[in-house]
């Protein structure tokens, strides 16, 4: 890599926004044909650098060179005319749209001055082979999976010709069969001479991808290193301090069944479920992507509604589909997606954590608003939320803190059963750790939590006991401390008919 031609360079690059410094004197540069790992945890300036690298912020001091020469990325049209493609976790795709339009989006090839859909189909079908996915370039946008979204971004990139090809946390929702098909996509590209940033809070595949790693932290580059750097650095450079135990679980004393699920069934979804959840107890649910592990939990929630079996909280049988009666009862959801339905974005942070305890503090038609506050203000204290002030919007918040906002509303309700799906996806390491310890306060207290992670490391290492569902059945049943990935892959893989509970 050292005889490597750069492509791409960036120098004391800063940028502040209103009583925050995102980058102060940020250095990074890329060659040509290498991947490059930016790493840090939330926060730490990832996320502002490469938005200034395509166009969608201006740094405030510093410069950025493209084959040696200075040049100003003032919009998306600047990054692209210098070959920088970004594929952001939000992906930038058109859903109404076909996969063939997006492919051609603003750019469509034209016959007698109309789009000429033929040869349209033709270029979105070469590109499709390129990235080796097989869809018909006619099928909307909405009707792909998400490995198939980003393998549609990446098709895009090639269409742009891009020099430079920018990956923010690509591997967060995909199997692990899907991971390894995007990485050796991201081979081919290295290859041919394309340089790729890659983003991920996934320690273990730096090794696998990359060639070099730039750590950030506080919004600065501290250390630039070889991609085989052990685990144990990488986490030190990145949170300033070693942590000890990535996955601190702190076993209690399990208590009475607080939650108890018995033969949950929905056509189509999952089918004779039952287990139970008692007090001081994580029970992590694992699976293979789709294998109905969400829509259970969204089920017991009375998110979606049932068609046989029952739920109980506390003994207390729930009616199917009603979320009130569920919160009322004592029990929270941390959805998979907290963007979308964990959080008002446009909200600020008092607001959100008393979400759940709106009703409860209203009195004659007026809110508690004081009283609301000086509880936002307790819990976000006891979190540790990283925040200007209450009044901060949600938005502008990193990923653990609003991971932190959303888990905080239900500790504020007092909910004596959280399910937590996916509570650390797109989580640095550092956050995730913080997310544990709460996770250990809570079962400590008496309370019960039933974690739903594709991350097999985190199951196996914050769970007492591991459910296991494949094809939207519960197919076994495994003690923490004798369970291993390969076990919990087994029953995951489980052909249903064949199913047994260990």
């Amino acid at each position: 890599m050292s005889q490597a031609r750069e492509i791409l360079r960036v120098e004391g690059l800063g940028k502040r926004f209103p009583g925050v410094v995102a980058l102060d004197g940020v250095d990074f540069d890329l060659r040509e044909g290498e991947v490059h790992v930016l790493l840090g945890e939330n926060g730490a300036g990832k996320s502002t650098l490469i938005k200034m690298l395509s166009g969608a912020y201006q740094p405030d001091s510093g410069r950025i060179l493209a084959d040696g020469e200075p040049v100003a990325v003032r919009t998306a049209a600047d990054a692209q005319r210098l070959g920088i493609a970004t594929i952001y976790q939000e992906f930038n795709l058109v859903p109404q749209l076909t996969v063939g339009e997006n492919l051609a989006l603003g750019r469509p090839p034209r016959r007698f001055g109309f789009v000429d859909t033929r040869r349209m189909h033709e270029q979105a079908r070469g590109l499709l082979d390129q990235v080796g996915i097989d869809v018909d370039p006619r099928t909307r946008v909405a009707d792909l999976g998400i490995a198939q979204m980003q393998m549609v971004e990446i098709a895009k990139a090639l269409a742009l010709n891009a020099r430079v090809l920018i990956m923010d946390e690509p591997t967060a929702v995909l199997t692990t069969s899907e991971v390894r098909r995007l990485f050796g996509l991201v081979g081919q590209l290295r290859e041919r001479g394309v340089a790729v940033v890659f983003i991920t809070h996934h320690l273990e595949e730096i090794a696998q991808i990359g060639d070099r790693v730039t750590v950030l932290r506080d919004g600065r580059s501290v250390a630039q290193v070889p991609a085989g750097t052990p685990e144990e650095e990488l986490i030190r450079l990145m949170v300033g301090r070693p942590i000890d135990q990535q996955y601190p679980r702190q076993v209690a004393t399990a208590g009475e069944p607080l939650l108890q699920v018995r033969d949950l069934s929905r056509a189509g979804a999952f089918s004779g479920v039952s287990f139970e959840v008692r007090a001081g107890e994580v029970v992590g649910l694992a699976g293979l992507v789709g294998a109905g592990r969400t829509e259970v939990a969204r089920a017991v929630f009375g998110a979606d509604a049932y068609d046989s079996g029952e739920v109980l909280v506390r003994g207390r049988r729930l009616p199917g589909g009603d979320v009130r009666a569920a919160m009322e009862a004592g029990l929270g959801l941390v959805p998979e997606d907290r963007k979308g339905q964990g959080l008002v974005l446009g909200a600020d942070i008092a607001e959100n954590l008393g979400l759940v305890t709106l009703r409860g503090a209203t009195r004659g038609g007026f809110v508690d608003r004081a009283g609301q506050r000086q509880a936002a203000a307790r819990v976000a204290a006891q979190l540790g939320v990283r925040m200007s002030h209450l009044g901060q919007e949600v938005r502008t918040l990193s990923g653990g803190n609003q991971q932190k906002i959303v888990i905080g509303k239900w500790l504020l309700a007092d909910a004596h059963v959280l399910i937590l799906d996916e509570p650390t996806r797109g989580i640095d390491v550092g956050a995730k750790v913080e997310i544990y310890q709460l996770i250990n306060s809570l079962t400590a207290s008496g309370h019960a939590v039933l974690m739903i992670s594709s991350d097999l490391p985190e199951i196996l290492g914050m769970s007492d006991r591991i459910l296991v569902m494949a094809r939207g059945r519960l197919v076994g049943e495994l003690e923490a401390a004798e369970a291993n990935q390969d076990s919990v892959m087994a029953l995951a893989v489980t052909e249903v008919e064949d199913a047994r509970v260990h």
